[in-house]
This record gives C-alpha cells, sequence and structure tokens, in this order.
C-alpha cells in the first residue's frame, strides 16, 4: 500500500505514471511524423529537398490533411460523446449520422441518377450536408432531452432506430438501381480519403479548429460531467445546458468527417479505447491529445502500409472497420453489458 504522503488525485498521480503518459505520447507522436514523411517522400522520384521534390509533395499534402481533420473530428467527439453519456461502448456514430449520409447520397442516385453523385460535390453541398445533419441531430436533442421526462437513454435509444429505417430505406433504393448506378454510389458510401474534395477542406478545417477547440475549453467541465449527472450539479454545473453544447459540437465535429470522407464507424470506437489505456487518466486534458494522435497514427499508418506494401489502398477503411468492430466485440465480452 502506497503511504499517504505518496497519495494523489492528480490526473496523473505519481511520478511514474506521468514519465509513461510522456513516453507514450512520445512515441505516437515519433510514428506519426514517420508515416507523415512517409506518405509524402515514399515513391518520391526526386531527391529529398530538391525543389522536384517539394512539389511532388505538395500535391500529397492534401490526404495528408484530411487524414488529420478526421482523426480530430473522430477523436475529440467520440471521447466527448462517451463522457456525456457515462458510457465508454457508445459512439456519436449510433445518432445515425452515417445512415443519413447513406440516405442523402443513394436518394441523389436514385432519383437523379449517376449524376445524382456530381450533384452532391462542391462547397455549397458540402455545407448543406453538414447543416442537414447538424439540424437533425440537434431537433432530436432538443426534443428528447428537453421534455419534462427526456433523459439521454431514450435518445439513444431512438437515434438507432432513426438510424436503422434510414438504412432500410436506403437498401429499398439500393435494390432498384442500375448496376452501373450502384458502382458510382458505393465507391462514395465507403469512407476513403479520396472522397474529400479540396474546395471543401478550408470549411472542413475551420468547423473542425472551431468545434474541437471550444470542446478542449470545456476539458475541465467534461472532467465533471464524467462522475455523473447528480454530482455535476451538486457541483455547481448546469447539466442539461453543458449536455446540449457538448452534443452540438460533436454534431459539427461528426458531420464534418463524414461529409468530407464517408462513414467510418468504427474509427472513433477504435481510438476512444486506446487512448484511454494509453492516457491512464481521467482529465480530458490528457485524453483528448492522446486521442487525436492516436486517430492520426492509425489512419496514416494505415493508408501508408496499405498503399505502398500491400498495394490496396482501396480496403483501407474497410481494414479499419474490421478492426474497430474485433475490438467492439471483444470490449463488450470483457464488460458483459453496454
Amino acid at each position: 500500500m502506497p503511504r499517504s504522503s505518496e497519495r494523489s488525485a492528480a490526473p496523473l498521480p505519481s511520478a511514474r505514471a506521468r514519465r509513461r503518459y510522456f513516453i507514450v505520447l512520445g512515441i505516437l507522436g515519433v510514428l506519426a511524423a514517420g508515416f507523415t514523411f512517409g506518405l509524402l517522400a515514399y515513391g518520391n522520384p526526386m531527391p529529398v529537398g530538391t525543389d522536384g521534390f517539394w512539389r511532388i509533395a505538395e500535391l500529397r499534402v492534401t490526404s495528408v490533411i484530411v487524414m488529420l481533420i478526421v482523426a480530430v473530428c473522430q477523436a475529440v467527439a467520440t471521447v466527448s460523446f462517451q463522457t456525456v453519456s457515462n458510457n465508454r461502448i457508445i459512439t456519436p456514430s449510433i445518432m445515425g449520422f452515417e445512415s443519413l449520409y447513406t440516405a442523402v447520397h443513394t436518394a441523389s442516385v436514385y432519383f437523379l441518377g449517376a449524376a445524382g453523385v456530381v450533384a452532391l460535390t462542391g462547397r455549397a453541398n458540402f455545407i448543406l450536408t453538414i447543416a442537414i445533419m447538424v439540424g437533425l441531430a440537434m431537433a432530436l436533442y432538443g426534443w428528447l432531452l428537453t421534455g419534462r421526462y427526456g433523459n439521454l437513454q431514450i435518445m439513444l435509444l431512438v437515434g438507432i432506430i432513426i438510424g436503422g429505417g434510414l438504412g432500410a430505406v436506403s437498401t429499398f433504393m439500393q435494390r432498384l438501381l442500375t448496376p452501373s448506378e450502384f458502382d458510382v454510389l458505393t465507391a462514395r458510401l465507403f469512407g476513403s480519403v479520396s472522397n474529400a474534395e479540396p474546395e471543401t477542406i478550408p470549411i472542413a478545417i475551420a468547423l473542425c479548429l472551431a468545434a474541437s477547440t471550444l470542446l478542449w475549453a470545456r476539458a475541465r467541465r467534461l472532467n465533471v460531467m464524467s462522475l455523473g449527472e447528480e454530482t455535476a450539479r451538486s457541483l455547481g454545473v448546469d447539466h442539461r445546458r453543458e449536455l446540449l453544447t457538448v452534443l452540438f459540437l460533436v454534431a459539427v465535429l461528426m458531420a464534418t468527417s463524414t461529409a468530407l470522407v464517408g462513414p467510418m464507424t468504427f474509427l472513433g470506437f477504435l481510438v476512444a479505447t486506446l487512448a484511454y489505456q494509453f492516457a491512464d487518466s481521467f482529465d480530458h486534458r490528457l485524453i483528448l491529445p492522446m486521442a487525436v494522435l492516436t486517430a492520426y497514427v492509425i489512419l496514416s499508418g494505415a493508408y501508408f502500409l496499405m498503399k505502398h506494401v500491400f498495394y490496396a489502398q482501396g480496403v483501407v477503411s474497410i481494414i479499419i472497420e474490421f478492426v474497430g468492430g474485433i475490438t467492439f466485440l471483444i470490449v463488450i465480452l470483457r464488460k458483459g453489458r453496454l
């Protein structure tokens, strides 16, 4: 048993814990830098440091920026959502963002043909897609959380039902598409960095920075929210107001990520689960940076390996979803409950 003088309620209570945290963070930082350099330099025919090298590297920077945006959005949104819901199993994807994305694109191809995919490109449609996702999410939150009997559990259940309903409608429309239209649609429904359009990236960066910065600024409140509704109220936090604020920012991050690259259902869960283990702390000021770095290392590492080692870039999101799904099942079986 530790002596009383060694006990601490700090986020990292001992020198060993602090050393472990920064060692893990440093390893992730080195891996992130290595994979970034690999994505920019591997296969570049020009000598490193020359003008030709940087011209070719600039063409690849877009993909790296997109990965960083998705990493920040998925990591910050998932950790924050699990905190306010007091559940480390569920993720923001449960609210139906991916199902809504699938339904919108399927309906476009169903009613407009293959030209429907083209109709959903550009800044205006990117902003419109995000606005629809955030608007529907906040309508759901406001309806289910501000009522007399409103609670988070009912909201999550309704979100699952809505997601399942949208998925059923999308499947029905997909069955009626021609093979060529279905092929065009399928390419958009897989989460992929190649889905990102260069003209939408500045908007995605602005939304990602704004929402993630606001959530980072609320890290101390998130620490209190993680203690539960009654405890948060007793400590002076307006629980419902804070809950709606965090859910709105989470909706913005998830809508931005989904509209930019498409669905990545289990990426957030995989990242959050690893970040909790790596950080080994309750403080969100420590968990959030760890989650972002973990997400970026997973994305950049997966794309580098699949593109340059296995030459199967198109299956990156499938591999991430497969690993994330297995991790989800393992956690469920170990916990024995949701």
